[in-house]
């Protein structure tokens, strides 16, 4: 299945994450797709915060040089940033088979520089895309336009 929303906010991105966040069951891979500033940690922020993590918009932040953050919700959380990976190795050495539990959510950032290593996982894309100011309009918008491909049934948008 998919399905397209636009987000007029950042704050709007946090709350269709958090709608989103709380209909996952675990065993969960989510890989994230759009340029820098697109929206993807605002994004993960509402999924985690709808996960059940205590303060999520304010400690969710993305793990570009750690790598991975881990939350605690009702079910354990995986954020992965890929930005900085080099190699599907360094992304097999980060321990990306561990985390893929049925009691888990796993949420990688910049996953289509590990779309190889993703080839045989069962996941469920989200896009997210800026959407630009009309011509007529000199305004920056903040809009957003994301796209989720492959979604579990269960899940209601």
């Amino acid at each position: 299945m998919d399905f397209s929303f636009t987000s007029h906010s950042p704050q709007q991105t946090i709350k269709f994450g958090n709608h989103l966040g709380s209909q996952l069951k675990g065993g969960e891979i989510i890989a994230f797709v759009g340029p820098l500033g697109s929206g993807k940690t605002h994004l993960i922020k509402g999924i985690v915060e709808g996960l059940g993590a205590h303060d999520a918009p304010n400690e969710v932040t993305s793990p570009t040089f750690v790598l991975v953050n881990e939350y605690t919700g009702r079910l354990d959380i995986f954020h992965i940033d890929a930005y900085r990976l080099e190699s599907l190795d360094q992304f097999e050495q980060i321990g990306f088979d561990d985390y893929c539990r049925p009691d888990s959510v796993v949420l990688i950032e910049w996953a289509d520089k590990v779309k190889k290593a993703l080839a045989g996982v069962n996941y469920f894309k989200i896009t997210l895309t800026h959407l630009d100011a009309a011509p007529d309009s000199p305004q920056l918008v903040d809009f957003r336009t994301i796209t989720i491909t492959n979604y579990p049934d269960y899940i209601l948008l």
